[in-house]
Order: C-alpha cells, then structure tokens, then sequence
C-alpha cells in the first residue's frame, strides 16, 4: 500500500525537472554546443514523465527505484546548466577540461539510469517508447563521442596568458567565444569573479592571478576596439541591429571574416576558399587550426554551411556574400521550383522536430525527390538535410531507417554530397544498418557504401569500420539484387590492398567459388 504515495510525487518532480531545463536561457559561452546538446536530449524525455503521471497507474518498487535513480541525476543535470550561466566565464574557461569532464559524466550518469527503467513494464504509446528509445540510444552514441578540446581556444588563451602584449586578432577571438564584447560584459565578469572569490573563502587558488591578468587585458581591448559604455537598452539594440555579431562557426578561421565560400580540407575543418587556398599556395601541408598534416589538398565545398550562412543572413538583414552559392544562385536552368525549396525546408522541419509518423514521412519524400534530378539533390544537401538523415539511421522503426539510408544513397550520386556524408560521420551508422537492418535497408546500405567507395580514401573508412564481413554475409543471403550491390561494394572495396586480406579473413573465398561453379554450370544467372 505505501509503494502508491511516492509515485505521483515521483513523477510531478521528474516533470518539474524537465521543465525548468526546458526554460533555461540559451547558452551563448564556450560550452554552447554541450549545454544545447544535454538540454535538448533531457528536453525529450518529457513526454514519458508525463504519460505516467497521466495514467494514474500505480507503480511498482523497481519502477519507483529506477525514476528515482534518473530524478537524482537530473537534479545534478539542472545544477550543472545553471552553474554555466552564474559563473566567471574567464575562472569557467581556464577549468574547461574539469566543466567538459562534467558533462560526460553527466551524460553517462544519465544514459545508466535510463538503462534501469523497464519500459517494457510501462504501458506507453508506441510513438512515446519509440522517441525514448531515440533518445536513450542519443546518450549512448555521445557517451562514446566526447566532445574533442578547441584547439584555437587553447592556443588562444595560452598566447594571452604568457605574451604581455598580445595579438588584438587573439583578444578578438577571445572575446567573442566568452561573450565579453562590451564593458558592461566586463563589467558583469569582474562582480562574478569577485563573487566567487568571496564564495571560496578569499581564496579561488592559482586562478586568481590567471583571470585578473586576462580580465584586464581583455578590457584594454574592448576599450579600444567597442568603447560604449553606459548605453540605454533602446541604444543597444539600435547598435546590435546595425551589426549583428557574427556567430564563431561561419568565421573563417583564418581571416576571421564571415565566409562566402567555406570548403572543407581533409582533417574536416572548415575555411573560407580564398585563404586556405593561399595557406596551400605558401607550400603549407597543414591544417592551419589544429596542425593536422593534410592527407591531401583537395578543398570540399560545405553546401550545408553556405545554406546556414545564408539564412542567418536573411534573418540578420545582412546582405549576403557575393560568392554565396546557396540553391537559389545555382544553374540557370535549375529544376526545382521556389515551391520545391520551400516543401525540401518544411520536410527538414519534420525530421528534426516531428513524431515518429512525420519523421518516416518526411525521409520518404526526401528519397524520392533525391532519386528524381540531380537539382534535387544538389538543393537537399545545401538544406542541410545530410545530418538529419544520418541521425535517422538509427531510428528503431524500421521503415524509417529505410528512407534514411535510400535518400542518402540518392544523395551519394553527386560527388560532393559524398564528401559531405562522410564528414557527417555516416559510415559508422551505415555499417550498422548493413548489420541489423531491415533486408530492404541493408541492400541500399551496401549500395551506399559502394557509392561512397568511389572515393580511395574512403575505401579505408568502410573496411576498418568493420563493413566487409556484413557485406559478405548479405552475398550470402540477400535478395538477387542484395547479392549483386554486396559483391560490388566488395570487389570496389578490395582495390584497396588491406580489404582484400578483410576479405579472405571474413570468408570471402567459399562464396565466390560456389557462385563460380553456378556460372559454369550455365545457370544464365
């Protein structure tokens, strides 16, 4: 009888949780990209929480147990995202390794105690377990995927700490990534510094000398380069719309201006093309931002930059760029209607934020639109679509992962949406469809990797992430057409010397013999 009462106040408060992420300001500092990524993921759990509360149904110990286990880790969740807003963003930066730390271990804590939930004894709709799943499963993939260090932030700060008069190119981008663009951010930084200091007892350790050195340089910069001081409300907003601050990633590294053409170099790092190109004219072999030796020089356009570019552009009342190639500027004979970019836009929208019914819906139309021109798929992955698609290869329905891997295959057609669905980190995805998927999924799994092959270096990527073994196994019992797109993504892949030794390891010999004596037996296949 006592196991009734902690339930429902179980519940309201894992609901209450949800909701205040739900209302926390956005992140804008340098630990963006972790706050929005835990806050949207904790942000879907919603539903579940609120579906049990609805249903009235009495829960049982190890149901209470396991929501228990998840309340304790979201309340740390929520401290932890309060803690980034309140705090010294200089004190936040220079302990970036222990926040980043945090978070993982916030991830992973969280990804545990959703692993202890017995869903299968809750009566949930279907599309409720199913968006759990998703998310369970989104845990999962960033517990393995810790977000890699800033590089540039890390040479940054280590050049304003140790040169006395440093580069106003090095204090600009310092400013910009801790949001300290004004006196008055200044000003806010120094109280919440001196806030901490009195919080630790007088005492804050070795960072004191650190962020009073830098928090002093970064004033002499800002008094120079953005001098208002004491502006009205009405004043700064004047200032703002004249001169929206340009967000970080459509920077060039390099220039630090906003770019026109971004391409992509072969350690994945984007840059406008004029400047990389003269960084490669210089006889550099380096990436310039991470130091990375280039495996080549080959420059990839980023379409899916140049599409947020643009609207963030539109959005900002800046004119756009001269060379922005987005898909209104492309051949004068282009195929697809306004209409057309208008419907690819609202089909984004469904599989970014849609139910599960909307979302297959979506990766449908999106396979066939791809399939039909090569404007199509030209306008798709300048949308931005490619990453959506790849984060639905690991849908749970089925049908779904499907569409995803059909439409990424009709993407591969264009060379440079290739590149894109590689630097996309699809092939990992694409191997484990080829593995467990639907027969259907799996055939085009392995039609798109065959795509992608076409590309030598990515002949290395689809043998080490462990394709060829699935490849043979669906030679051995797909479809006639599965048989087919299996032995060419297999024989395009040996070209490749260490694939060929794959091969023979994962059996390759015994099937190919055995479709030898077929043919020889005058099957006419």
């Amino acid at each position: 009888m006592g196991l009734t009462n902690p339930g429902p106040e179980l519940l309201s408060r894992l609901v209450d949780s949800v909701k205040e992420v739900s209302e926390l300001p956005e992140c804008k500092n340098m630990f963006k990209k972790m706050h929005g990524n835990l806050v949207r993921r904790i942000k879907l759990l919603s539903p579940l929480f609120e579906e049990l509360s609805d249903s009235n149904r009495e829960l049982s110990e190890e149901e209470i147990k396991s929501l228990e286990l998840l309340r304790v880790v979201l309340d740390s969740s929520v401290q932890l995202l309060k803690s980034i807003y309140d705090g010294s963003k200089l004190y936040q930066c220079l302990q970036r390794d222990k926040i980043t730390a945090e978070f993982q271990q916030m991830t992973e804590q969280i990804e545990a105690a959703l692993s202890e939930i017995p869903y299968d004894k809750f009566d949930l709709l279907e599309e409720v377990r199913e968006q759990i799943e998703l998310v369970h499963i989104q845990f999962k993939r960033a517990k393995g995927r810790p977000d890699s260090p800033d590089v540039q932030l890390e040479l940054d700060l280590a050049i304003a700490q140790k040169e006395k008069d440093p580069d106003p190119t090095v204090l600009k981008r310092l400013s910009e990534k801790l949001q300290l663009r004004t006196i008055n951010d200044l000003k806010r930084e120094s109280v919440a510094f001196h806030e901490l200091v009195i919080s630790s007892g007088g005492d804050p350790g070795e960072y004191f000398e650190n962020v009073s050195t830098l928090l002093k340089k970064l004033k002499d910069f800002v008094l120079i380069e953005n001098p208002e001081v004491d502006i009205s409300d009405g004043e700064k907003g004047l200032i703002k719309h004249r001169s929206p601050v340009i967000p970080d990633d459509f920077r060039c590294p390099i220039s630090l201006e906003l770019m026109k053409d971004p391409v992509i170099v072969s350690t994945g790092q984007t840059y406008e093309r004029s400047c990389i190109q003269k960084w490669l004219d210089a006889g550099h072999k380096t990436c310039p931002k991470t130091q990375q030796t280039l495996l080549h020089t080959a420059l990839t356009p980023n379409y899916v930059l140049k599409s947020l570019i643009a609207l963030w552009c539109e959005s900002n009342g800046v004119e756009l760029p001269k060379n922005q190639g987005t898909c209104r500027s492309k051949k004068p004979g282009s195929s697809v209607s306004e209409c057309d970019r208008a419907a690819i836009v609202a089909l984004l929208e469904k599989l970014a934020y849609g139910k599960l019914e909307e979302q297959r819906a979506a990766a449908g139309e999106l396979r066939l639109l791809a399939k039909r021109n090569a404007d199509n798929r030209v306008c798709i992955a300048d949308a931005g679509a490619i990453p959506l698609l790849v984060e639905l290869l690991s849908s749970t329905d089925p049908r779904t992962q499907e569409h995803a891997v059909t439409a990424l295959l009709n993407l591969s057609i264009n060379d440079t949406n290739k590149g894109t669905i590689v630097n996309a980190g699809a092939i990992p995805d694409i191997v484990d469809v080829l593995k467990n998927g639907s027969m259907e999924a799996r055939e085009n799994a392995a039609a798109t990797l065959f795509s992608l092959s076409v590309i030598d270096e990515n002949k290395v990527s689809i043998g080490a992430a462990g394709a060829i073994p699935a490849l043979i196994k669906l030679l051995c019992e797909g479809t006639p057409r599965g048989k087919k797109d299996a032995a060419t993504a297999i024989f395009n892949l040996s070209i490749y010397q260490g694939n060929k030794a794959r091969a023979v390891r994962a059996g390759i010999v015994p099937p190919l013999m055995r479709y030898l004596k077929d043919a020889g037996g005058g099957n006419g296949g």
